[in-house]
């Protein structure tokens, strides 16, 4: 019996212009430890400027992710400003994305675009039309073209990841910080592990036949039945459960298959999901602890860990270091303190291919 749930194969400156490298690490070595306690006296005497001493001093909460926290490294966050955006599918925000390109170019999450119209909310607050221009399924992103004359603020991937330890700060749109994290895990490969959400055996045919079907799965959803057989996926003909296993695993979770199968005697047609194997073994109390998660949260060619605490919709947009530079793209949450971010190093390459392939698809 074969169960469909395979793997696949800068330093920063405030506008005063001081240089804040000695207070960012006094910060960030106090927010490491996930309370806000008061520096050495000696310590104390080094930092500058004054508002940032008496910050340091004032009565706030132990969670390093409050308001008076985001406020402290707000600042950090400027030369994102105006190139992060809200993406818009079906009416609903879906994710942020990430301008790079002058010329009206987002780069966001792929696999949140469910609907049309797509549409980006800008910085200072307009809604314009958008669509996709080019696709990356390896690492779920997409590159959005907005469809009006407009001149945009590009971000820059320009900095390597910091060490385990080193910190991320996730922007959200208006460029205000709506995370502070830790990486925990430097770049590494994650396989996806999607899955339609059967269990398959090979019938007296040779037939791939199901033999059940997992509640709340992809399968479910589009109404496959126990005894139905798989005869073709997205068009070609499979035959026994390992061809229909093999196929399947070039499928991301978040990405949607048409299955023929046949039924008593009739063919049918019908569009299934396929949904990642982390949320498909969930219990309910486990989905009550990790909360709402990406909808692909596994496969992808190199990310980094953070545990920053992201919503879904807030995947998409720049993760910084504490010297402001951007370090990485944030592209899913994966559990209720483990965030992905796609490093610079893949984003750069990755964007540049996609700007070439939609630019010359537009002349």
């Amino acid at each position: 019996m074969t169960t469909l749930l395979a793997d696949s194969p800068s330093s920063f400156r405030r506008t005063s212009g001081m240089r804040l490298p000695l207070v960012l690490l006094t910060l960030f070595a106090i927010l490491a430890s996930g309370q806000m306690v008061g520096p050495t006296a000696e310590a104390q005497e080094k930092l500058s400027p004054q508002w940032l001493r008496e910050g340091f001093t004032m009565r706030v909460s132990h969670r390093r992710d409050n308001g008076e926290m985001m406020q402290m490294v707000r600042p950090i966050l400027g030369a994102v400003n105006e190139s992060v955006v809200q993406v818009l599918s079906g009416g609903q925000p879906v994710a942020l994305g990430t301008v790079v390109g002058a010329d009206g170019y987002v780069l966001t999450k792929r696999s949140e675009l469910s609907a049309d119209p797509i549409r980006v909310r800008l910085f200072d607050n307009r809604v314009v039309p958008a669509r996709v221009a080019a696709v990356r399924r390896a690492n779920d992103l997409a590159l959005l073209k907005i469809e009006a004359n407009i001149l945009l603020k590009p971000a820059r991937f320009d900095a390597e990841v910091p060490g385990v330890g080193g910190f991320a700060i996730s922007a959200g749109r208006t460029g205000r910080p709506i995370g502070i994290g830790s990486i925990g895990v430097l770049p590494r490969r994650v396989d996806h592990q999607g899955g339609l959400g059967v269990v398959l055996r090979q019938g007296r045919d040779g037939r791939a036949r199901v033999d059940r079907v997992w509640q709340d799965s992809g399968a479910a959803e589009a109404g496959i039945e126990p005894e139905d057989r798989i005869i073709a996926i997205n068009g070609h003909e499979v035959f026994s459960s390992n061809s229909v296993i093999e196929t399947l695993s070039g499928i991301f979770p978040g990405e949607s298959v048409q299955l023929t199968i046949l039924r008593s005697g009739s063919t049918l047609d019908v569009h299934a999901g396929i949904r990642d194997l982390g949320i498909l073994q969930e219990t309910e109390n486990d989905s009550r602890v990790n909360g709402p998660r990406s909808v692909r949260l596994s496969g992808f060619e190199r990310v980094f860990q953070h545990d920053t605490v992201l919503a879904p919709d807030q995947c998409g947009g720049p993760v910084l270091d504490s010297s402001g530079r951007v370090i990485g793209l944030n592209i899913a949450r994966a559990g209720r303190v483990v965030s992905y971010a796609v490093p610079s190093s893949l984003v750069r390459p990755e964007t540049n291919s996609m700007l070439a392939e939609a630019r010359a698809a537009a002349n």
